[in-house]
């Protein structure tokens, strides 16, 4: 893990505990993290979940590739490199709402398991559950809601995940959807069901 650039700074202690949060809302925070090719079924999914959960009384917060480019990594484009920062700034982000007691829900493609894995390494075991949004390209290309796999095969978009940039699938992820078989209600409700028997939601 890389240290940070600044000097003189100290880690400040909370009083507040992460325990002591989560027994005031009555679950266990965790990174929900979806993982697919663009049209894969990601935010759909995770909506869906975070609608489920929010009306059974669980507090969750959905993190979305495209809001956080709007705010937090607008500096950021889709070059290797910036693919990397921006997987990596979300995971930090991840890891504090996890800590907070939160049940939070990242929407992303990212596409490099090593950095997937670096967001798991950086939390704690059971914080990080990967969810493998599985989804055949073809179909994906035929859904495209937002045109971009045909703007990618025009060579309009550069380094576009699945056409001309690479993505790497998850080796052993927690679960495994297939959004091209199952709707996407069925798909939120495998993900609610996995959280409920891991003891997520501990008050059901």
């Amino acid at each position: 893990m890389s240290q940070p650039k600044s000097e003189n700074i100290t880690r400040v202690q909370l009083q507040v505990t992460r325990a002591d949060r989560e027994s005031a809302l009555g679950q266990r925070g965790v990174t929900v993290w979806f993982t697919g090719l663009s049209a894969s079924g990601k935010s759909t999914v995770a909506t869906l979940v975070d609608q489920i959960l929010t009306a059974r009384g669980r507090h969750c917060y959905v993190l979305d590739g495209d809001n956080i480019r709007f705010g937090l990594n607008r500096d950021l484009g889709f070059s290797p490199e910036d693919r990397n920062e921006n997987i990596r700034r979300i995971g930090e982000v991840a890891k504090l709402f996890t800590q907070s007691g939160i049940i939070n829900l990242t929407a992303f493609i990212s596409p490099y398991r090593i950095d997937r894995d670096r967001n798991r390494d950086i939390q704690e075991p059971r914080d990080f559950v990967e969810v493998f949004v599985d989804c055949p390209l073809e179909v994906c290309e035929q859904r495209d809601p937002k045109g971009l796999y045909a703007k990618a095969r025009a060579g309009l978009i550069p380094e576009f995940t699945g056409i001309s940039a690479p993505y790497e699938p998850p080796l052993k992820p927690e679960l495994a959807l297939r959004t091209d078989l199952d709707t996407e209600e069925e798909s939120a409700q495998r993900v609610v069901d996995y959280l409920a028997a891991g003891g997520y939601l501990a008050r059901e």
